[in-house]
């Protein structure tokens, strides 16, 4: 029992620290108008409520971390389960909650690029501690 516990938490820390990287990312990225200069409008600010429900929905998300696929290959498993949150935002996020469309194409043609990106970072973050925690 105590081995399944500890397994939850493992997958859900892993998440909160890619929820934290990702989240330092975007906001370095808008900060530093890397997104603007992309013609994509993100830049949020660094506050506790907008990075808060980042990093436990990056904790809920790294729930898929216990799913049996790619166990070997770290980066791979991380870019995979890191489509999860993006189809999220893609499909429900910015059409359906910020009202930004499909793909959230109205903050500018690159979002669903940006978006990926980001979340592959998310992906690849909670992959390599999980790895690296046990």
């Amino acid at each position: 029992m105590t081995s399944i516990f500890r397994t939850l938490s493992l997958v859900f820390v892993a998440g909160c620290v890619g929820g934290v990287l990702n989240s330092l990312v975007v906001w370095n990225f808008g900060n530093l108008g890397v997104n603007a200069a992309l013609g994509v409008k993100i830049a949020p600010q660094l506050t506790p409520a907008w990075l808060y429900p980042r990093i436990v929905w990056g904790g809920i998300w790294g729930f898929l971390f216990l799913l049996p696929i790619l166990r070997r290959s770290v980066i791979s498993r991380g870019l995979l389960y890191s489509l999860g949150p993006s189809l999220v935002m893609f499909f429900i996020v910015f059409p359906m909650k910020a009202n930004k469309g499909m793909f959230g194409l109205a903050l500018g043609d690159m979002t669903p690029v940006l978006v990926l990106f980001f979340n592959a970072i998310w992906g690849v973050a909670a992959s390599l501690w999980l790895r690296f925690s046990r």
